[in-house]
């Protein structure tokens, strides 16, 4: 799994930019649009998050933990809109204290590992993003992508009654994923190989599922499928939106830019991982369908 140093670099060090440019808790995972391109981001986010709630049942007094919750933004919907008990966990120190500072009850804590005698069972457990961190390149190689995917299932299967939710939302790989070793980014720019290494550098530590099909095997021994639909064109549409309001002109903003400057000039691990700002790889392995994006309703059995 992403180490939290490396979860620390990719949400930490962005903490600042992504809230000035977003809202204090907006939510950076895919939007849900459903084709209609006319929404405004906000109000494709708020459609994603009342289709989670819907999915899982959450109302009143329902007692809901949100797996690598980021900056809150369906904690907030679950606790402000629908009124139910939310928990979040998270390993970025810098998504911790913005979601604690806005009355959030977030903890740092690696959600893998995470037992009933922790917080106790919950009506639905949300996990929106979190699980492209799950599995590091090295355990891919290793052969233990599986293992790692079935022991989180049974950990979140320990966490609800029979019967309860679990909403999952992850990016996998898709039809025309490179070969691992072609992977560089000294290839081709633009390639799909270019844009997988940009994205490896951009998420160190990561590694995704082989498709639905992978997240469905090893899910099979705890729970049974409710719904699965494709946001591959929703997260194309949502990046392209986020790169306007991370361009968007702010005072603060931009001397944060220029705070980085420095090290940019003078580190090439930097100037990789931060590419994501100028030629976005993740939509660019959407475009090309290196990459996929699901979101998927499981019930326990």
């Amino acid at each position: 799994m992403a180490s939290k140093n490396d979860l620390d670099f990719t949400y930490t060090t962005i903490d600042k930019l992504f809230r000035l440019s977003l809202g204090e808790s907006a939510d950076y995972s895919g939007a849900k649009y459903d084709g209609d391109f006319s929404m405004s981001l906000e109000e494709a986010q708020r459609a994603k998050h009342k289709f989670i709630a819907d999915s899982l049942n959450i109302r009143e007094g329902s007692k809901v933990l949100d797996m690598g919750c980021g900056w809150g933004a369906f904690l907030t919907y679950a606790t402000k809109g629908k009124k139910a008990q939310g928990i979040g966990l998270t390993l970025s120190e810098g998504q911790a204290k913005a979601c604690q500072k806005n009355g959030l009850q977030v903890f740092i804590k690696d959600c893998r590992y995470v037992k009933p005698e922790d917080f106790g069972l919950f009506d639905a457990v949300v996990c929106v993003g979190a699980f492209e961190h799950f599995c590091s390149i090295e355990e891919w190689q290793a052969g233990k992508q599986e293992t790692v995917y079935r022991n989180f299932f049974r950990t979140v299967s320990e966490l609800l009654p029979a019967g309860g939710r679990f909403y999952l939302q992850t990016m996998t790989f898709s039809k025309n994923m490179p070969a691992f070793e072609d992977v560089s980014v000294t290839a081709k720019k633009g390639s799909p190989e270019h844009v997988l290494a940009l994205m490896i550098k951009e998420f160190p530590g990561s590694w995704l599922p082989y498709g639905p099909e992978m997240l469905l095997q090893n899910a099979a021994p705890d729970f049974k499928l409710i719904s699965q639909s494709s946001g591959r064109l929703d997260y194309i549409e949502t990046i392209g939106q986020w790169r306007k309001r991370f361009r968007k002109f702010n005072l603060q903003k931009y001397l944060l830019y220029l705070s980085l400057l420095p090290k940019y000039l003078l580190d090439k691990e930097l100037r990789n991982q931060i590419e994501v700002f100028r030629i976005s790889p993740n939509r660019v392995c959407f475009e090309l369908e290196v990459m996929d994006h699901y979101r998927m309703v499981f019930e326990k059995t």
